[in-house]
This record gives structure tokens, sequence and C-alpha cells, in this order.
């Protein structure tokens, strides 16, 4: 058999594919690109890094046979220990996103010995969002876990001086006042109101006092409710005019759509 290096190559005739004729010229081919599946696209906060991924990866395989507190928080101080802040905070969301809120929280923990950690409400606010519900709709370790949160919130608050007005974000803070409110956490709601607004002497806006009150009317916290309510009455005396008069149209508003939602 003839070896295959000694067959010549065949070489490509100059004439043998006359290229297009001078006359013609090329239809031009528009390239779209759409996505590969019904996913959204990437939100800002959701792109993970690779070591983010592979810390998550490893979390969850050492947690496999055993998802204790104790076994969580040490794979979580194995898996993302060394992790750089934007990817252990990307992971704490992803982790959460997954429905692995216990995990999420032994992240948490993590991230509070880190230098760069400060309690932030909004932080605080995705957790209690995610957190599971109770199978039997009433009083179970969720719903303990939630308040537990909330208390471990006000204390890192408490000892890096409590809520001072001027450098807190009330945008943050409301956020976390629904999620509680939306939880049911009506008391874990009304300890943080109390402790940023009535004692911290936070300068909020009108939206936080209607949150905090409807929110504690529909809990059945009827005294709490009564007490935002003495307290917004108390801060409209402090706005000016103009805004009181737009704190009356937002209130007439309220009331028709009350009544026609009544009717």
């Amino acid at each position: 058999m003839a070896s295959l290096l000694l067959v010549p190559r065949l070489t490509r005739s100059p004439c043998s594919n006359p290229g297009p004729s001078a006359g013609h010229k090329p239809r031009p081919v528009s390239i779209t690109c759409g996505p590969r599946d019904n996913r959204g696209p990437l939100q800002r906060g959701r792109s993970l890094s690779t070591e983010a991924i592979l810390a998550i990866q490893s979390l969850k395989r050492l947690t496999s046979a055993d998802r204790s507190p104790a076994a969580a928080s040490a794979a979580a101080a194995t898996a993302l220990g060394r992790l750089l802040k934007a990817d252990l905070v990307a992971a704490m969301a992803e982790l959460q996103r997954q429905g692995h809120w216990s995990l999420a929280l032994a992240a948490l923990h993590i991230a509070r010995a880190e230098p760069w950690y400060r309690p932030d409400p909004a932080l605080y606010a995705t957790f209690v969002s995610s957190a599971p519900h109770s199978p039997s709709g009433g009083e179970g370790d969720a719903e303990a876990a939630v308040d537990a949160l909330v208390e471990a919130f006000l204390e890192e608050k408490a000892s890096g001086g409590g809520f001072v007005d001027g450098e807190e974000d009330v945008y943050k803070l409301t956020r976390l006042l629904r999620a509680l409110v939306a939880k049911g956490r009506g008391r874990a709601a009304w300890r943080v109101y109390e402790a940023a607004v009535r004692k911290g002497g936070l300068n909020v806006d009108a939206y936080v006092y209607r949150v905090m009150a409807r929110g504690m009317k529909r809990l059945g916290f009827q005294e709490e409710a009564a007490e935002v309510e003495e307290d917004f009455a108390e801060w409209e005396t402090t706005v000016s005019p103009p805004a009181r008069d737009v704190l009356d149209e937002m209130r007439a508003r309220d009331e028709i759509k009350t009544t026609a939602a009544a009717s």
C-alpha cells in the first residue's frame, strides 16, 4: 500500500472557481443575536464570578448530608471565607434565589466578620422577603429566625452608634419595614420603627408612617397603629405649608380609593 505521504496534493486552478462577476454585488447578510431561552436580561448583582459559582457549589456539596446551623457555619467558613466583597454579596443573593435560605444566612455570618461590613437595612430586607413560610402557617422556625435576624440587626446598629439622622437611607429602612409587614412580623417591624424613629429620632417621610400605620392595623396591633398616627400628626406640624398641601391631596386620594374599594 502506497503511503499517504506520497500522494500528490491537489491544487485548485485559479480559473476553476471564478469569483463573482464585476456587475454582481454580494447581498449583505444581517446577523441578529437573541436570548437563548426565556430568561430575562442579567440584573445588577445577579452576575456571578467563577469564584462565587465554585464557592456556592462547594458550600452545597459540603452541606448535602448535614444542614444543621453548626455544619452550615463551618462549611460557609471553608467555602466562602476567601471571597471578595462583591462575590460574597452575590453569593448570598444567589443562595436566596435558589431557596437555600439557611445557607445564605450562614454566608451572612461570614460577611459580618469582614472589615467592610455595615448593617444594611436593604440587605436584611432581602433576607426577610426570601425567608420561607412555616408549613402550618403559624409561628414556626422560619418566623423565629426572622425575628432573631431583626434582633441581630438592631444590636449591630446599637453597637455602631444607632440610627443617625442624615446618615441613614430612609428608602432602605422603608424596604425593611415593608418586608416585615408583608411577612406578618408586626412585632419585629415595630421594634425597628421604635429604634429608628421614636428613639433614634430619624427624620422619615410620610410614606414610612403610612406603611407602619396600615401594617400595624392589618396585623392587629391597634395600640401601635395609634402611636404611629400620633407620630405622623406631630411630624406634619413641622412640614412647610406647600408640602402640607401635597400631603392633604395624597390623603384625599387614599380616602377615595378606600371608599371605592369598600363599595
